[in-house]
C-alpha cells in the first residue's frame, strides 16, 4: 500500500536498490541519477591508492559505493590534505564542476591527486593522506599512499566515471 504513494523519485531509488540487490549493478546505474539517489557521504565509500606514473606522477583515488549503497558523488574536486597544516591540502586541478556519478555495484568514481605542482626541489615528505568527499570533511578517512610523497601545492582532479580523465596535468 505504501509504494502506491510514494513518489516517482523513491521508486526508481528503490528500483536500484533492487537492481543491486540482484546483482545487476548496470541496470541500477541505468535506473537512477544524482536526482534519485542520496549524496554520497564519506562512509558510504571505500578508496583504494595507486600510484601512477603519467604527468609527472600523481596518486589515482579509486572510489566504490560499499556493497548495498547506491548513492551519487559530486563532479567536484574531493577534500584531501597529506598533513594537518592548510599547506598540504589540495587545491582544485580543474576550474569548473563535471557531472554527478551514480555509484553502486562495480561502478567507480576516480580523482587524480598531484601531491607537487611546482617545479623545484621543495616539500614535505608524507606517506598518508586524509580524504573525504566535498561536504564531509569532519569524517575524513586517512589512507596509506603506496610510496612516500614530496608534497609542494598539491591539486586534485574532480571526481571522474572514467580514471583517464582524471589525469592531473599540471600547466
Amino acid at each position: 500500500m505504501r509504494a502506491r504513494f510514494a513518489t516517482r523519485s523513491a521508486r526508481l531509488a528503490l528500483a536500484a536498490v533492487a537492481a543491486l540487490a540482484l546483482g545487476g549493478a548496470a541496470t541500477a546505474t541505468a535506473t537512477a541519477d544524482s536526482s534519485t539517489t542520496r549524496p554520497c557521504a564519506t562512509s558510504d565509500l571505500n578508496f583504494k591508492v595507486t600510484s601512477e606514473t603519467q604527468a609527472g606522477g600523481y596518486y589515482l583515488i579509486t572510489a566504490k559505493a560499499k556493497p548495498g549503497i547506491v548513492c551519487h558523488l559530486e563532479g567536484v574536486f574531493p577534500s584531501a590534505s597529506f598533513g594537518s597544516s592548510p599547506d598540504t591540502a589540495v587545491s582544485p586541478a580543474e576550474q569548473s564542476a563535471g557531472d554527478d556519478i551514480v555509484l553502486g555495484g562495480s561502478t567507480a568514481a576516480y580523482a587524480g591527486i598531484s601531491p607537487k605542482s611546482t617545479n623545484n626541489n621543495d616539500g614535505i615528505q608524507f606517506d598518508r593522506l586524509h580524504l573525504s568527499v566535498a561536504g564531509d570533511e569532519e569524517n575524513a578517512v586517512t589512507l596509506r599512499l603506496p610510496d612516500t610523497a614530496t608534497v609542494d601545492l598539491p591539486v586534485a582532479t574532480n571526481w571522474h566515471a572514467d580514471a583517464a580523465d582524471a589525469v592531473p596535468f599540471i600547466g
